[in-house]
């Protein structure tokens, strides 16, 4: 009997760690189920103490020929820009690599003196001024715009919300290379990834946002 249950036991076993030794995400990745379409929210802001952040939208790469998905973005992040400056909003451009103003995508998004840095790499806190500036402004709640998703916008957008700012994302203004890669990155802003960063964002749509 004592031997018929040992054997049970290490069957079991052998099943469940079977079992574990298939379940990783690559031998489920076709299986894998995305989450619900994210709810996108109106949101009413006060331009005395936001920030319109137009990341690395910058030629050639945000033109249609290279990057088609950030060229759509454009002509709503202007009329994101028009709003947020009639409304008294700051308003910070970054630029990667050796870029500067002049090699802004489209000369209707050309940034004014002083609104704008060079800064390489996701989070554009990182060696910048930028939390400097802000917190000079008073700012307390960020829009975040620009390419890519799974670039600026989670590295800034997280970095943001962790040192406090309320983080504002218009979904239809912050591209990628394909489609995926803007749903996984607006996913983990939204749902997925740490409360520090979720509970402080909210997802919105360029024309769901007012001043």
């Amino acid at each position: 009997m004592r031997t018929a249950f040992a054997l049970a036991i290490l069957l079991v076993a052998g099943l469940v760690g079977a079992g574990s030794a298939r379940a990783d995400v690559i031998t489920d990745w076709s299986s894998a189920q995305p989450p619900p379409v994210p709810v996108l929210k109106p949101v009413k802001l006060d331009g005395k103490t936001t920030a319109l952040l137009i990341l690395d939208i910058q030629k050639p790469n945000c033109t249609a020929e290279h990057l088609p998905r950030c060229a759509a973005t454009i002509p709503r992040i202007k009329s994101l820009l028009d709003k947020a400056r009639a409304a008294g909003a700051m308003v910070f451009y970054t630029f990667p690599g050796k870029g500067t103003a002049a090699d802004v995508a489209d000369p209707s998004l050309a940034p004014r003196d002083g609104e704008w840095i060079t800064q390489s790499g996701p989070d554009k806190f990182l060696g910048s001024e930028l939390d400097a500036r802000l917190k000079a402004r008073g700012i307390q709640t960020v829009i975040v715009t620009g390419t890519s998703a799974q670039g600026v916008g989670i590295g800034t957008g997280s970095a943001a919300a962790q040192r406090g700012y309320n983080v504002i994302v218009p979904q239809d203004c912050l591209s990628s290379i394909d489609a995926y890669h803007e749903q996984y990155a607006i996913w983990h802003l939204y749902k997925g990834g740490p409360a520090v960063v979720t509970d402080k964002t909210t997802l919105t749509r360029s024309d769901l946002i007012t001043f």
